[in-house]
């Protein structure tokens, strides 16, 4: 890159509570949205003033195939729509999302009021398919009763390792990757159990939220499926801001899970390991009580991206100007950067 560039919000510190918006497109409204993308900044800014301690913040994702509509130019290297999976018995889908609006604030009235004006700016162009407002619980708990979030790494360098694209896909460095998916939760069956099938289910104790040493946790265990290694030992990091909700007169209660990361197929293992198992056939336990209804993976540019894609693109390119090396690839295709789409 040839400066620093303006990373969306992802690692904001865990909000009290949030809003997680799925859109879908409308044909030939890729124009509008392109609009109110360089917009949300500012939009967001203006709510947030009148209570700057609500810590009010919002990452946009954009799918794949409003990818392809709006831009001239490649998909970053990890964009595509997630791959839905099918075990032996249970299955995690794949669902429509052209936008992701991930909008936290300590308070859920700054939430709502966000949420109102960006989709109001997009009536009659994009259309909300998934909404759910989600509240931090007792203690940091899930409503399974446990801690969640424990093994996201500490704020600093190694969680930005963990989420910002680096040099490995240099146009897009300092965007990332996010994953959500909505489970619900058969509260009643999970009740059932004893304190300690529930612990062995997720590999920690329920009170403590201490993790069994490894040797102790059932290889079904949901923490023995989501850690992922390279070859050489290092443990692969991920960044989740999940948070619980529920509807009381429907009796729906779940957990809407989502996650960051600078290489999306490390949530990707996670979830077939949880879905598949690892070996085949051992899938997560936490299946059989907690059910996924829906699944997207979005890319998270950079906010410069979204205010002017084709000046932070290009910003992107390295300068070769001072060097006598000539470039490997003529200059005019290595990259595609070609012009916006605009209705």
């Amino acid at each position: 890159m040839t400066g620093p560039v303006e990373r969306q919000a992802v690692l904001a510190p865990p909000a009290k509570s949030a809003i997680f918006l799925v859109l879908t497109v409308r044909p030939d409204a890729e124009g509008e949205v392109l609009d109110l993308l360089s917009d949300v900044p500012g939009i967001t800014r203006a709510v947030g003033f009148r209570e700057p301690e609500a810590l009010l913040s919002c990452v946009t994702g954009i799918g794949a195939h409003l990818w392809d509509r709006m831009y001239d130019r490649p998909r970053p290297a990890g964009l595509h729509p997630l791959r839905a999976l099918s075990g032996d018995v249970h299955t995690a889908p794949s669902t429509a999302g052209d936008l992701l609006f991930h909008i936290r604030a300590t308070r859920i009235d700054l939430c709502v009021e966000l949420a109102k004006q960006l989709t109001d700016r997009l009536a009659g162009f994009a259309d909300v398919v998934d909404e759910v407002h989600g509240f931090r619980y007792f203690d940091e708990r899930d409503m399974l009763g446990f801690v969640d979030g424990t093994e996201n790494p500490p704020a600093g360098a190694t969680a930005e390792a963990a989420v910002f694209i680096g040099e490995e896909d240099p146009t897009y460095a300092g965007g990332s990757y996010v994953v959500v998916q909505k489970y619900l939760h058969d509260l009643d069956a999970w009740e059932a159990l004893t304190v300690e099938e529930q612990e062995q289910a997720i590999g920690r104790h329920k009170l403590s939220d201490i993790e069994f040493a490894d040797e102790d946790k059932a290889p079904n265990s949901h923490l023995k499926l989501n850690t992922i290694t390279d070859p050489d030992g290092t443990e692969r990091k991920i960044v989740r801001d999940n948070l619980p909700f529920g509807r009381v007169g429907a009796g729906e209660y779940g957990t809407y899970y989502i996650a960051y990361a600078a290489d999306p197929g490390v949530i990707e293992q996670m979830l077939e390991n949880m879905f598949i198992g690892d070996p085949p056939g051992t899938y997560d336990r936490l299946l059989d009580f907690s059910t996924a209804v829906t699944g997207s993976l979005f890319f998270v540019p950079t906010t410069d991206f979204l205010d002017d894609p084709e000046e932070a693109a290009a910003a992107a390119i390295p300068d070769d100007s001072d060097t006598d090396t000539p470039p490997d690839t003529p200059p005019d295709t290595s990259l595609g950067i070609g012009s916006m789409r605009r209705s």
